[in-house]
């Protein structure tokens, strides 16, 4: 952590950062929306996937959006505050916001700490932060996706390979580290997706699935 840092921004970061993430798009959307409670739907998880069984992609969609877009409403913010400063700063600041969005969007306090499994944001803090980093994931996805058509799998991939893709492209220590604590925390979250995949049993993209059965933003 940057010395040069006063211990007031790096606590603005974290709880701003922490209730950023927390907001949880996926109620509100539904809620507002008129297709009710998104945690009594389906698998009950709060993310676009499931918001997506309400039948309405709109709903979906701006979930997928809050989600991803409040973690990079987190960087920008970290960002604006250390424009003035070093690049090690900002790397430092802005990590610390994102990875505390990311931790609000899994447990948010507004929920009870029940929140989602982190894909979305995870997309939106990178592509924010590490740009290259965050295209290259999502490249990763895309490709994963095409070749096996298993979302979780995808995402796991792309999650995993984040943080030797920033450590390839130069970036700072913080951003990789960054990538690596919330690689680490995508994998425990979809650790039931992972005891399917072991399985052979996870269901493939646009196939028949149970409603605990996919991998949920």
């Amino acid at each position: 952590m940057s010395e040069s840092l006063s211990a007031t921004m790096i606590a603005a970061a974290l709880v701003g950062g922490y209730l950023l993430g927390s907001i949880p798009f996926g109620v509100i959307a539904t809620r507002l929306g008129g297709a009710g409670d998104v945690r009594s739907i389906g698998s009950g998880n709060i993310g676009a996937t499931n918001v997506l069984r309400t039948g309405r992609k709109d709903l979906a969609a701006i979930t997928l959006l809050g989600d991803g877009g409040k973690g990079a409403v987190a960087v920008l913010l970290a960002w604006l505050a250390t424009r003035d400063g070093t690049a090690e700063q900002q790397a430092v600041l802005t990590s610390l916001a994102a990875g505390a969005a990311f931790l609000g969007h899994l447990f948010p306090v507004w929920l009870r700490f029940k929140g989602g499994k982190g894909v979305a944001t995870f997309f939106g803090t990178m592509l924010a932060a590490a740009w290259p980093v965050g295209l290259a994931a999502a490249a990763t996805w895309l490709i994963v996706a095409f070749l096996f058509r298993i979302s979780s799998l995808a995402a796991l991939v792309a999650v995993a390979l984040a943080p030797l893709v920033a450590l390839w492209l130069g970036r700072p220590g913080a951003i990789a580290l960054l990538a690596l604590f919330m690689a680490l925390l995508v994998l425990v979250r979809h650790s039931e997706n992972v005891r399917r995949l072991l399985k052979g049993q996870e269901p493939k993209i646009g196939g028949s699935k149970t409603p605990a059965e996919s991998a949920e933003a």
